[in-house]
């Protein structure tokens, strides 16, 4: 499946949009934003060994953050890590079987975008009166149709707009 150039842009957008401070309702976690920028490095690189240094470098983005992560997709499958000074990671499957919606509620620890959606914890007095509850509901829907409906392959296309994105790097 190969998405329209608007729609990875706009998934981009969004992403972008979900982790700043200023989005209350939905917001991914600096951590899964690193997660996937490192699954697409490693899809614009394919059949590569990939150094955590080196996606640390591209992205500007602390190397401790990204050993966690690497670990994390490592033990779900979507990357292959080898440790070792000639060590690295790689893809753990073809990007078009990476399924970013999936992805996204690996990483997250929870669906609990508000209080309301947990009835055990909520203690919001107006439940079951409130609307927002649905509403928060129907959006939180749509957000995951839209990335259920994205692979990485989707998101890196050839992958050429991508790395002429990224400092060019000496390889060791």
């Amino acid at each position: 499946m190969s998405l329209p150039i608007k729609a990875i842009y706009n998934i981009v957008v969004l992403l972008d949009l979900i982790t700043e401070q200023e989005c209350s309702a939905i917001r991914l976690t600096a951590y899964t934003n690193y997660s996937m920028r490192m699954l697409m490095y490693c899809a614009v690189h394919p059949g590569r060994v990939i150094h955590i240094q080196e996606v640390a470098s591209a992205f500007g983005i602390s190397k401790a953050h990204l050993l966690k992560a690497a670990r994390h997709l490592g033990q779900l499958g979507y990357l292959s890590t080898a440790r070792g000074r000639s060590g690295g990671i790689q893809l753990g499957m073809a990007p078009e079987r990476i399924n970013v919606g999936r992805v996204i509620r690996d990483l997250e620890d929870s669906g609990e975008f508000v209080e309301c959606f947990n009835s055990e914890t909520n203690s919001c007095p107006i439940v079951g009166a409130c609307k927002l509850t649905a509403l928060f509901r129907k959006g939180v829907e749509a957000f995951y149709k839209e990335l259920d409906d994205t692979t990485v392959a989707d998101l890196v296309g050839s992958g050429r707009a991508i790395r002429s994105k990224l400092p060019l790097l000496e390889l060791a």
